[in-house]
């Protein structure tokens, strides 16, 4: 068995972050969104992975590399252009050949991994196996319908919804899915939709079941799922302290990464700082992740995420914020007093 994982998306939600990066490499706790999906394949016991990628694949390949520190053989497949899931698929059959497979995509978060579903597949042996959540708001994913314990009906953000079971993102495969990929036709925004080829399967009586998962999940395609992912998993982590902390508070569960420096501030977890980060006279609250190479000083940042090599300095006070790489935030002594902003297309700034 295989596992496929797709990095090859733009990331428009995540602009202006994803003008600059891969989307899949946006940490959630200090580790980029991609490794944790690596890490759940290789728990489930597979070993050879290919990786789908699109214009960001130097950076995924940089990031990733063989894979041998997740304990994969990972190898590299090129899509032209975003043409949708079936389409990645489509092109990586040459890696996959007749093996049965695990489709994971990059930018998803599951608490509980995917061993659970991989196991269920090997012992039930389906054509297909779709991992399934119930949702609050279903006509926002694709949806399927269940009857007698097997899919019989898949449909792409419906109006009106025959039911809460909403595709996570995660499915299984044997070889009949090719057949499905190179039949059906693109949507109407120009794609090879997967649920189009899983209907497919369907429709020609090949056995497609659910896999109903009940802990979270998370699809971190926008910024307040990604705080929310962000705030999950610091909660479940547990403090370590391998920098140095000077007239300092620290409280809660705090995880100083190697050669962070804390002077004159509070630190109130869950909250991970990263290597070689500078914070002084400061104070970080809780659900905040603070990446590599960082200094904040005189500031206060809440229920935030800060990309690498940053700078915060005199800011009163910054909360449920995703602030990228190589920024500076500053108060100005500048007269007259105003805003000075420079910012890229895409963005977002809120003002009181």
């Amino acid at each position: 068995m295989k596992g496929l994982v797709l990095s090859g998306g733009k990331g428009t939600r995540l602009r202006p972050i994803t003008h600059t990066s891969a989307k899949q490499l946006v940490p959630v706790a200090n580790k980029p969104i991609l490794f944790y999906g690596l890490e759940a394949i290789a728990e489930s016991g597979i070993k050879e992975v290919g990786i789908v990628v699109g214009d960001t694949k130097n950076e995924i390949k940089s990031a990733v590399g063989d894979g041998s520190k997740f304990g994969l053989k990972v190898t590299y497949i090129e899509q032209e252009a975003p043409l949708g899931l079936a389409h990645a698929v489509k092109i990586s059959q040459s890696f996959l050949k007749d093996d049965e497979f695990v489709m994971y995509l990059g930018d998803n978060l599951i608490r509980d991994g995917i061993k659970t579903f991989v196991d269920k597949f090997k012992e039930k042996k389906p054509n297909s196996q779709i991992l399934l959540a119930k949702v609050t708001n279903p006509q926002h994913f694709g949806v399927a319908e269940l009857e007698d314990g097997r899919i019989i009906n898949l449909v792409e953000k419906p109006k009106q919804p025959k039911s809460d079971l909403a595709l996570v993102g995660v499915y299984m495969f044997d070889k009949n899915i090719f057949e499905a990929v190179n039949v059906i036709k693109p949507s109407l925004r120009g794609e090879l939709e997967i649920t189009d080829a899983i209907q497919y399967l369907v429709d020609k009586k090949y056995n497609v079941l659910p896999h109903i998962i009940t802990g979270w999940w998370k699809d971190t395609g926008k910024l307040e799922d990604m705080l929310e992912a962000n705030r999950i998993i610091l909660d479940t982590l547990e403090s370590k302290n391998l920098g140095k902390v000077e007239n300092s508070s620290i409280e809660g569960k705090v995880i100083l990464q190697k050669n962070a420096e804390i002077k004159n501030s509070t630190i109130r977890g869950p909250v991970i700082i990263g290597e070689n980060c500078r914070i002084s006279n400061s104070y970080i609250g809780p659900f905040t992740s603070v990446y590599f190479n960082t200094v904040i000083e005189n500031s206060e940042i809440e229920h935030s995420i800060v990309l690498e090599n940053s700078k915060i300095k005199e800011v009163k006070r910054i909360e449920d914020s995703l602030i990228g790489q190589n920024v500076e935030i500053l108060k100005s002594e500048k007269k007259p007093h105003a805003y000075r902003i420079m910012v890229g297309d895409s963005s977002r700034i809120e003002i009181a």
